[in-house]
């Protein structure tokens, strides 16, 4: 697993190593103690991504046409 911290990873490195974090720990042949490390680190890592995607979703939204109309946004509920 990577060391770097959460916070300054991009969602795509950030999502590919949650899905390692998960991979590791459904085969549960980690001991207790680092089922423990890579939860907490799992955690973080859904945790930084969900505030990645919800960041994009509000600029998403904010783009807009010439004038100051709004494009013709809607939720998006993925």
């Amino acid at each position: 697993m990577s060391e770097t911290p959460v916070e300054s990873m991009s969602f795509e490195a950030a999502l590919a190593e949650l899905e390692q974090v998960v991979t590791k720990l459904d085969r549960g042949e980690v001991p207790l103690e680092e089922s423990i490390a890579l939860y907490n680190r799992g955690a973080a890592l859904k945790t930084h991504c969900e505030a990645k995607l919800k960041d994009a979703e509000e600029k998403v939204q904010k783009i807009t046409l010439a004038g100051g109309k709004a494009a013709g946004t809607e939720d998006f509920n993925a």
